[in-house]
């Protein structure tokens, strides 16, 4: 499981997909969303601008991020 640092509030997941070049580019991170290949906390999420915070985490193509604040 990868962990990643933000600053801030929160980290939307197409950006938190790219951050942690689980993906290469927005529009790669857009599609994955949308075609339902993300979970968020276990689940599948298909909302791109969904808000990710601290222990929150993502999971896609057999990796694991957890949000971290930092």
């Amino acid at each position: 499981m990868e962990k990643i640092s933000i600053q801030t509030e929160y980290i939307k997941l197409d950006a938190l997909l790219k951050y942690a070049a689980l993906v290469g580019s927005g529009g790669e991170a857009k599609t994955v969303i949308v075609e339902g290949l993300v979970k968020v906390n276990g689940e599948v999420c298909t909302m791109r601008g969904k808000k990710l915070r601290a222990g929150d985490r993502a999971e896609f193509d057999g990796r694991t991020v957890t949000v971290e604040q930092g």
